[in-house]
């Protein structure tokens, strides 16, 4: 097996090769994926910063 044929810079679309149309579904569902996985980040590292922040409340009625 080439290993070397999977390095990125192999794996880049030169300037004389157009993307199919799958090419670019593809490309949007994985920046949709890692954008989704970037706010989950964002939320679990706000919530370790202040844990107990929300979780409790006084009520008096």
């Amino acid at each position: 097996m080439n290993i070397s044929a999977f390095s990125p810079t192999n794996m880049m679309v030169s300037g004389t090769e157009s993307m199919t149309p799958i090419d670019f579904k593809m490309l949007a569902k994985t920046l949709d994926t890692m954008e989704e996985s970037g706010d989950a980040m964002i939320k679990m590292m706000e919530q370790s910063v202040n844990p107990m922040v929300g979780s409790n409340f006084d009520m008096r009625v």
